[in-house]
């Protein structure tokens, strides 16, 4: 389906070099903001998200403790 929406020209000159400096189109770029807004989120892309995501932290040695965190004795 095709929307016409009404933006003035700066912002969508910003929003265009920020979609650009992500690798993508303005067009891709509303199309998924859309469909997150909507809850139609691509299982395969949430996946290839997750893994990109996965394993970028460094606890640096801590270890979760439940007690310490509630402030439990």
């Amino acid at each position: 389906m095709n929307i016409t929406l009404s933006v003035d020209e700066k912002t969508v000159a910003r929003a265009r070099r920020r979609a650009e400096a992500m690798g993508r189109s303005l067009n891709q770029v509303i199309r998924e903001y859309l469909q997150k807004l909507a809850g139609a989120d691509d299982p395969e892309r949430s996946i290839e998200e997750f893994r990109r995501l996965s394993g970028t932290g460094d606890s640096r040695g801590w270890r979760f403790n439940r007690d310490e965190i509630h402030e439990r004795s």
